[in-house]
């Protein structure tokens, strides 16, 4: 807040990544998750004199990541339909090593590396199919780990409207990937 421009740039090299998870899991899109990144850091760098400290750093910096992602998302929308692009799984980035939300798991048994890929990519699949409030109380509590309060604070909705808007991204997650859960496509190893 006095200006240290190398105590901004702890505090970017502390979050980027993570703002860049949560951006990646509403714009489904590394190069659009990147600019909605850059942007809730410049609005950051711009209005850090306004933080106040009544809720932690990280709270007001993914409220402000959200923000920017999704109006990135309203504003990429008036201009193409967004459709899901499988390339962005394999590209390489910061977040895991494929790109994807969902870690890449390695196994020296090739039967179960590829059922683990296939669920990675159904789980993928999955996320990317639910709806942007749901996308984001998915990504914010199960990859980000935040707490109903910090949710609420960040998405600047009521906690009951949390809980709702988890219960049912969760109940949609499992209808989604019901065939792993059930074990139909469990490996006969």
């Amino acid at each position: 807040q006095d200006g240290d421009e190398a105590a901004f740039r702890a505090l970017f090299d502390k979050y980027h990544r993570r703002a860049f998870a949560v951006a990646m899991g509403v714009v489904k899109n590394q190069d659009d998750a990147r600019d909605a990144v850059q942007e809730a850091f410049v609005k950051v760098h711009k209005n850090i004199h306004k933080f106040e400290g009544s809720s932690s750093f990280y709270t007001w910096l993914y409220r402000i990541v959200m923000n920017a992602s999704i109006d990135h998302v309203r504003r990429t929308s008036r201009r193409k339909s967004l459709d899901f692009d499988e390339r962005h799984l394999h590209e390489e980035s910061d977040v895991a090593g494929d790109g994807a939300l969902v870690p890449n798991i390695t196994d020296a048994n090739p039967g179960k590396a590829a059922l683990r890929r296939e669920l990675g990519s159904a789980i993928e699949t999955a996320l990317q199919g639910l709806p942007e409030h749901h996308r984001a109380v998915i990504v914010l509590r199960e990859i980000e780990g935040m707490s109903y309060e910090e949710m609420a604070q960040v998405l600047e909705v009521p906690k009951g409207t949390v809980m709702s808007r988890l219960f049912h991204a969760r109940k949609k997650m499992q209808d989604s990937l019901a065939p792993y859960l059930s074990g139909e496509a469990v490996s006969e190893d």
